[in-house]
């Protein structure tokens, strides 16, 4: 059985940003609970998250937050488990600030970082992660890939078919 996937939040404001990483982890079969918690605003609630998060099943925790973004690295601090930090763009420097502030961690409190509002790699992430010990898992990626690769396949028909009727 999969693990539980948890997708914390700084600020509802984020969860359109997230909305596709949830959506790509159900997809992926995974059981995603979705969360708001803040490194300034509850740190004591992101600390007990943290903390208890493996016993309470999860495998992997995706953490996105915009701005000064130490939600992740919070989060990372208090756990063994997989952080992965999504960098929310916010409206002060197009997201910069966030990725550099969810990428800068210090040794021994690594986060994993995606794209800024790279949502849904981090749910590909986790679950590649996750599929380490999980075969179907493994194999529902394989598919994914597989997929892309046909789309790619018929983009590239479909650009040839154009390019030569010109």
């Amino acid at each position: 059985m999969c693990k539980k996937v948890a997708v914390i939040m700084g600020s509802d404001s984020d969860f359109p940003v997230l909305e596709p990483c949830v959506k790509r982890l159900k997809a992926f079969g995974l059981e995603a609970k979705v969360f708001v918690m803040s490194a300034h605003r509850t740190p004591a609630a992101a600390s007990e998250f943290a903390s208890t998060a493996q016993a309470e099943g999860y495998g992997a925790i995706i953490a996105a937050a915009g701005k000064a973004a130490h939600l992740a690295g919070v989060l990372a601090a208090h756990t063994i488990l997989p952080v992965i930090g999504v960098p929310v763009k916010s409206s002060t420097l197009d997201g910069l600030d966030a990725l550099l502030s969810t990428v800068q961690m210090p040794t021994g409190i690594p986060v994993a970082t995606v794209a800024i509002d790279g949502a849904e790699n981090a749910a590909i992430l986790a679950a590649q992660i996750l599929a380490l010990s999980d075969e179907g898992l493994a194999a529902r990626l394989r598919q994914m890939k597989q997929d892309m690769e046909l789309g790619v396949g018929k983009k590239n028909q479909a650009v040839q078919e154009r390019a030569a009727a010109l």
